[in-house]
């Protein structure tokens, strides 16, 4: 399995999935984590801009969901993504990608990926916006 978590400085986790500019992908095998790897991320840094549609709900525009695809191609090969905060269309585009998807408060990312693990990674819903 592996995990991306989204992060500044690849040790916490990141609280907002567009602004952060790298994953940290983490396999797992075996219950236990079995190697790490620190791929660069686009995000809001590298668009014109973070606009909106009038009307529309955040993230939901095409322009939104183009920019949402070119986040997400980096971490195809990966099966769940952690970060500690999103906006519903980074979140819509990520589970229509096959991807789980948890909002965590968790700060470190050893400990929400370990946390994943066992099963009891907080996913907090109301992280979305």
């Amino acid at each position: 399995m592996k995990i991306a978590v989204v992060t500044e400085d690849g040790i916490n986790v990141s609280q907002h999935f567009g602004r952060a500019p790298y994953y940290l992908v983490v396999d797992v095998e075996g219950g236990k984590i079995t190697g790490r790897i620190q791929r660069p991320k686009t995000g809001h840094q590298h668009f014109a801009g973070h606009g909106e549609t009038a009307g529309a709900r955040h993230g939901f525009d095409a322009a939104s969901q183009a920019r949402h695809a070119s986040m997400i191609d980096t971490i195809a090969d990966c099966q769940v993504v952690i970060a500690g905060g999103m906006g519903w269309g980074a979140y819509e585009s990520l589970k229509n990608r096959s991807l789980e998807v948890v909002v965590t408060d968790v700060p470190k990312i050893d400990e929400a990926v370990n946390l994943y693990i066992q099963g009891k990674l907080p996913n907090l819903m109301e992280r979305l916006h």
